[in-house]
């Protein structure tokens, strides 16, 4: 891939805002379930989801990233992310609960700045960059930084062979 490449994202959107992921790591978008409660997990980590018959661990992204809970609408999707995890591991699937799903964008990557350390309401270290759009801006998001060393513990130890 060269540096002229677009980046090719998932755009959704929390709350009032967008947020973009790379495609690459999308599987697939969910209308939403309620996920299967574990016991004496983070409050953001809500469970497990069934996707064809594999328990898939479930985070809700506005509580992780900060932000005050909301009851699913019907406009509630579940994204489901795969993982990377290195040479030769199988890869992480994890379902994040968004407000709604939007398109499939291409974006120059000379249109990605960094994220600034303050201004905003997330912990920048989450942050890929931000890409001005339409008077806004879409935050490109790493996934894999939002989740703590404890989410990760919890994603890879939950049940995957069997439906939740």
């Amino acid at each position: 891939m060269t540096g002229a490449d677009p980046i090719q994202a998932v755009t959704f959107g929390i709350g009032s805002e967008v947020f973009a992921v790379p495609v690459a790591i999308v599987r697939e978008i969910l209308d939403y379930q309620e996920p299967f409660r574990l016991p004496n997990a983070p409050e953001h980590f809500l469970g497990l989801i069934d996707v064809r018959g594999v328990g898939v661990p479930t985070i809700d992204l506005r509580l992780r990233l900060g932000l005050p809970a909301k009851a699913p609408t019907p406009l509630t999707r579940i994204l489901i992310a795969e993982l990377p995890q290195g040479e030769g591991r199988e890869p992480l699937l994890l379902g994040l609960i968004i407000d709604r799903a939007l398109v499939v964008s291409a974006f120059a990557r000379s249109d990605l700045e960094t994220a600034p350390d303050i201004g905003v309401r997330w912990r920048s270290d989450y942050i890929t960059g931000v890409i001005r759009q339409d008077g806004g801006f879409v935050v490109m998001i790493d996934i894999a930084r939002v989740l703590t060393s404890e989410d990760t513990a919890l994603v890879a130890a939950a049940p995957r062979g069997q439906a939740a």
